[in-house]
C-alpha cells in the first residue's frame, strides 16, 4: 500500500544497520582506475543522496526516472529545454505567475510559443493544435483559481498528435494522483511545498515515463547544474514518509473550511476543487484584503504553500506580482482574492482565527 511505502522510504539499511540514508556530502569520488567508476564521479552529475531520492520519487510516481532540481522553477526550466525556437506549448490559462514568467522569459529570448488555453472546452482546445504543437503544459487544479482539469481526453488527444504532456501536480502530489500510470509524459512538482512539508527546503523533481525523455533531461539536468544538494535531498525523503498524514489532514480541513465559509456574508466566491489542502476565497467589495491579512493571528501570511501551518498569501502581490495587470484580471487575480493552503491545526481554530480577522477588515 501507499502510505506502507512512504512510512518506510529511506529503511534501507546498509552495513551499519542505519534505519535512514546518510546523507553524503562528497563532492567528488575515488576511482579505482581509468575507466573505472562506482557509479558516483562528481556530485552535480550524481549523488548518493540525491539519488536515494530520486529513486524513490520515480518508484511512487509509477516513472522511469526523477530529477530533483535546485527548486520548483529549475524543474520548469529544465523541462523548457526540451523545446525548440517555432515550438508551441499549450498552457493552463490560470496557473502559478512564476511559471507564467519563465514562459514570457523563453518566448521572449528562444522564440518559444506559449498560448493559454482552457484544458476543459475541447472545441477551442483543438483549434489551437498545429504541426508546431509540442506540448500541454497542465495544472490539473490551477493556481490560484482551483479550477480543476479532466486529464483523461487530454492524454487521448496528445497521443493523437504526438504531443508531450506535462503535469505540474504540485498542489496534488504522487499521494493523489500519478499521472504517468495514466498517459502524462512528464510530472514536475515543487517539491518545497508538500513534498518537503515543512517550509524548510527549496526543491522541484520532474519525473519522466520513459528511458528517451530521461537521457534528454540527465543531459540537460547535467549540463545546467540546478542539482538538489545532498541535504535537501534528504530533507525530502523525510518530508515523503508523513505525505500521507498530512495530506489527509490538509484536505479534512480544507473541507470544512471551504463549507464554512461558502455562503458566508463576507465573502463572494469559495474556490475549492475539493481534493486538495488549498482553496481560495474572494472577498466581498465592503472587506479589505490589507486589514485582514494584518489582523490574522493563528494563520501565516506568506508566500508559499503545503506545510503543517496554514499559510495565507495574496496572488496580487504576490505569486502573480509580476504578471502584467491584464493578465491577472483577465484570471480574476485581483486585490480581493486571498489563496490558503490549509495546514494541519484544528480546523476551528483556522476557521475562527479567519472570521475574527474579517470582523477587523470592514472598509
Amino acid at each position: 500500500m501507499l502510505d506502507t511505502k512512504l512510512s518506510q522510504i529511506s529503511l534501507n539499511p546498509d552495513h551499519t544497520g542505519a534505519t535512514t540514508n546518510p546523507i553524503y556530502l562528497a563532492t567528488a569520488y575515488e576511482h579505482e582506475g581509468v575507466g573505472k567508476s562506482t557509479g558516483f564521479d562528481y556530485t552535480r552529475t550524481k549523488n548518493p543522496s540525491r539519488s536515494f531520492f530520486e529513486e524513490a520519487f520515480a518508484d511512487l510516481e509509477g516513472g522511469y526516472q526523477s530529477f530533483a532540481t535546485a527548486s520548483g522553477m529549475a524543474a520548469v526550466q529544465l523541462c523548457c529545454n526540451l523545446f525548440n525556437s517555432g515550438d508551441e506549448i499549450l498552457v493552463s490559462f490560470d496557473l502559478y505567475g512564476g511559471t507564467f514568467r519563465i514562459f514570457d522569459f523563453y518566448e521572449s529570448k528562444y522564440n518559444v510559443k506559449f498560448h493559454y488555453v482552457d484544458f476543459n472546452d475541447e472545441a477551442a482546445l483543438k483549434n489551437h493544435i498545429n504541426n508546431n504543437t509540442r506540448a500541454f503544459f497542465i495544472e490539473p487544479i490551477t493556481n490560484p483559481s482551483m479550477e480543476k482539469t479532466d486529464l483523461k481526453p487530454l492524454y487521448k488527444l496528445a497521443e493523437q498528435h504526438e504531443i508531450l504532456t506535462i503535469i505540474d501536480n504540485t498542489f496534488l502530489t504522487p499521494y493523489l494522483s500519478q499521472p504517468l500510470t495514466e498517459g502524462a509524459d512528464i510530472v514536475l512538482h515543487s517539491a518545497t511545498k508538500y513534498i518537503g512539508g515543512h517550509n524548510d527546503v527549496l526543491a522541484g523533481v520532474v519525473t519522466v515515463k520513459d528511458s528517451e525523455l530521461a537521457e534528454q533531461l540527465f543531459l540537460y539536468h547535467n549540463m545546467v547544474g540546478a542539482t538538489l544538494s545532498p541535504i535537501d535531498s534528504f530533507l525530502l525523503l523525510r518530508g515523503l514518509k508523513t505525505l500521507h498524514i498530512r495530506m489527509d489532514r490538509s484536505i479534512e480541513n480544507a473541507k470544512k473550511v471551504a463549507a464554512y465559509f461558502n455562503g458566508h456574508k463576507s465573502i463572494k466566491d469559495v474556490l475549492y476543487a475539493g481534493t486538495t489542502g488549498m482553496l481560495s476565497l474572494r472577498f466581498n467589495d465592503n472587506y479589505s484584503v490589507n486589514k485582514f491579512l494584518e489582523n490574522i493571528e493563528v494563520c501565516t501570511f506568506a508566500e508559499s504553500l503545503g506545510g503543517t501551518e496554514t499559510f495565507i498569501t495574496f496572488p496580487f502581490t504576490q505569486t502573480h506580482a509580476e504578471m502584467p495587470d491584464e493578465e491577472r484580471l483577465k484570471r480574476g487575480i485581483d486585490d480581493t482574492l486571498i489563496r490558503l493552503s490549509i495546514g494541519i491545526e484544528n480546523a476551528d481554530d483556522i476557521i475562527n482565527d479567519i472570521e475574527q480577522a474579517l470582523e477587523k477588515s470592514i472598509k
